[in-house]
């Protein structure tokens, strides 16, 4: 797991992109920047393995891979940021939250206004 501090660091590179959003899983053809490369190796098993995926889902497997690679990476960010309480669960954090207010300053101010990056 990454620290938080991996994670500031991250969102506040993607801030100075000026990116809004996370990037959508797309193909490589619709991107209108410039392609980095990525290289991996795989043994026969996975390859094999990817390779029916990719002739079922009738994709190609550099696409099928970024494009899962890019889906898991959105999970990963988005499960250190959203989560989910049963109700009795958010009524204690909640009943929490109002008896010990947040002082709001300029950080936090800033972070509730910001639009959120999956949206």
């Amino acid at each position: 797991m990454r620290s938080a501090a991996y994670l500031r660091k991250l969102e506040h590179q993607q801030d100075q992109n000026h990116d809004t959003t996370l990037l959508p899983a797309k193909t490589a053809a619709t991107e209108k920047t410039k392609a980095v490369p990525i290289n991996m190796r795989a043994d026969f098993r996975k390859r094999d393995l990817i390779d029916l995926a990719v002739a079922i889902s009738g994709s190609d497997r550099a696409s099928f891979i970024l494009d899962t690679a890019c889906k898991k990476a959105e999970e990963v960010i988005l499960d250190q940021r959203l989560f989910s309480l049963a109700d009795s669960e958010f009524d204690t954090l909640e009943q929490a939250l109002q008896l010990n207010p947040v002082q709001i300053n300029e950080c936090l101010r800033q972070l509730l206004e910001r639009t959120s990056r999956w949206s």
